[in-house]
């Protein structure tokens, strides 16, 4: 891979925070969570060399957290007969949570639901098919509590995105068969502010987790995002003060190709483009300088797979692997800052 000089802006930002960033791991309670969501690529299970290289990889960068990211499964947003995923077994799963420790970094067990050609927020049964969702969810959910349990990950989401689910009472009583599973650090991963505000069950939970991916404009208009960055965090400090817990950023993320600040939730199967890697370390420069206060322990990065060969200069895929956001998080989490120097010329 080629060397990369970050442009002065991506510098002067990431440099301002560097020191910000711990080192090692912490106690459970007060461990931030910063570093990655690891998703299983095909041929590469956790467990085999390749994904404890991937892994390696990433502590290699300065992440201090790994998101493992254990899919359940529905066919369609109004099927209740959700099961367990094919992306990831048990036994991975255990391999998963031991091989990060081996590294000396904190684990998140973040289930999440796949619904192919939708996602997991568009999920809404019919009234009298919620019992039986919701059965079908706690029992899959036990199934990687009880794991995380076991191998003491530190900490666990009991869901993800699950925007159109999070008003209904039955979360009460899965948070508390949560907690005779797990014994850790509980969170949920809400759907962008917009679903955060919402959420009634937060002081049932020791955190709380949101995805962020709202419209940043024009990919060329930094001053706007920025705008737009600094609102959202502004309205994360309230709702930490409003509930009395801290803030993880389950996903922040930005595809490296143009066009995509406008929409940076798009996959490259909704949209192809031509790549472009600096503005998703720009961006992801400016996410982590914004996000850099007190009330937010912990940034996770949208993704990381456990192909150590994935991404590159010409992926337009979400993964930074081989490409320059990489240096930008390095300079975030290590201090390491290549070519420091290019802050100066910052205007």
């Amino acid at each position: 891979m080629r060397r990369w000089f970050p442009t002065a802006a991506a510098a002067a930002f990431v440099i301002s925070v560097a020191a910000s960033f711990p080192a090692g791991v912490q106690s459970a309670q007060e461990a931030r969570l910063d570093g990655f969501n690891v998703i299983a690529a095909p041929d590469h299970p956790f467990g085999s060399a390749s994904a404890k290289l991937a892994l390696a990889n990433a502590k290699r960068l300065g992440a201090r957290a790994i998101a493992v990211v254990p899919f359940f499964w529905q066919a369609t947003p109004a099927s209740p007969d959700l099961v367990r995923g094919k992306d990831m077994s048990d036994d991975e799963l255990r391999s998963a949570i031991h091989d990060v420790h081996a590294l000396r970094l904190a684990v998140l067990v973040k289930p999440q639901v796949w619904v192919p050609q939708s996602w997991a927020g568009a999920i809404a049964m019919k009234s009298g098919d919620w019992p039986q969702w919701f059965a079908n969810y706690r029992r899959e959910l036990d199934r990687v509590a009880r794991i995380a349990e076991e191998e003491k990950a530190d900490a666990l989401a009991i869901g993800t995105e699950l925007a159109g689910t999070s008003q209904r009472p039955e979360w009460n009583e899965l948070i508390a068969d949560a907690r005779t599973s797990y014994s850790g650090r509980l969170l949920y991963v809400a759907h962008n502010l917009e679903e955060a505000d919402k959420v009634p069950f937060w002081n049932r939970l020791d955190s709380i987790g949101l995805t962020l991916y709202p419209p940043l404009g024009a990919d060329n208009d930094r001053i706007g995002r920025l705008v737009i960055m600094s609102a959202i965090a502004s309205r994360l400090d309230m709702l930490s003060a409003r509930t009395g817990k801290p803030i993880i950023v389950g996903e922040i993320g930005l595809r490296s190709a143009k066009g995509a600040a406008a929409m940076p939730w798009q996959s490259p199967e909704e949209r192809t483009s031509s790549p472009d890697l600096d503005l998703q370390a720009d961006v992801l420069a400016d996410w982590l300088s914004v996000l850099d206060r007190p009330s937010i322990r912990g940034v996770l990065i949208w993704d990381w797979l456990t192909n150590p060969n994935a991404g590159g200069m010409n992926d337009t895929d979400f993964t930074v692997q081989g490409k320059p956001a990489e240096h930008v998080l390095m300079c975030a989490w290590t201090k390491q800052c290549e070519h420091a120097h290019a802050a100066e010329a910052a205007p």
